[in-house]
């Protein structure tokens, strides 16, 4: 029998922006359908519901950038678990090959994966795609805000968009990849929580502690 060992995978930095950005997409998500289809909710003008759930919204936006900033920053000062090499695994021989017996032992073509400890390679290259449309959401986001002060600094960074895009247009892409967050949040969740189950490696616990339990051999 293999042993197995647990190591330390997930850095601070690492499970710190995960849980920033998890706490983010639900007040984002939650307040953002709110501002696109708005309901009566405050008794008198007085209530100010949509001003304060519009400040909750960016308020919730600066924490996400930030917290996708300090993220970036770790892919290239982080160990080799939270290196931005593991969000493109395409770019090697071994990583497509890793890529391919993933998805077949997602479809059930395949029976068995090699021991892995870290994202797995099509993990990685679904977790580059999310924070490529993590990008798209701040610099969308932040250009829509920046209407509201257009001599502002922030105008000045983003309002370059609205010369490609007009501003529906950017409306429609925040919001249909705020679905498909939903929608990743859900398949996260339970691939998680059947990864955990089927291979024993403290998946999910792993982003509590950091430590995740993989085989000795073949690991450095």
């Amino acid at each position: 029998m293999v042993d197995r060992i647990a190591r330390y995978v997930w850095e601070v930095p690492v499970r710190a922006s995960h849980w920033v950005n998890a706490v983010a997409i639900v007040l984002l998500s939650v307040t953002g359908i709110y501002i696109g289809s708005p309901r009566t909710l405050g008794l008198t003008t007085s209530d100010y519901v949509m001003g304060w759930v519009r400040f909750v919204h960016f308020v919730a936006a600066f924490c996400f950038t930030v917290s996708v900033a300090a993220r970036f920053y770790w892919a290239f000062a982080g160990n080799k678990y939270a290196s931005w090499r593991v969000f493109f695994p395409l770019y090697t021989k071994e990583g497509r090959k890793g890529v391919l017996e993933t998805f077949r032992y997602y479809t059930f073509t395949k029976h068995s994966l090699p021991p892995l400890v870290g994202h797995n390679p099509l993990a990685g290259s679904m977790y580059g795609l999310i924070f490529l449309l993590y990008v798209v959401m701040i610099f969308t986001g932040f250009a829509l805000y920046s209407e509201h002060a257009p001599g502002g600094l922030l105008y000045k960074l983003f309002g370059w968009e609205f010369s490609i895009f007009r501003n529906q247009q950017l409306r429609l892409a925040h919001h249909l990849i705020m679905w498909f967050f939903c929608a990743f949040s859900i398949n996260h969740i339970y691939s998680a929580w059947l990864m955990d189950a089927k291979e024993r490696g403290g998946v999910i616990s792993s982003i509590f502690s950091g430590y995740q339990i993989g085989h000795k051999e073949g690991e450095s």
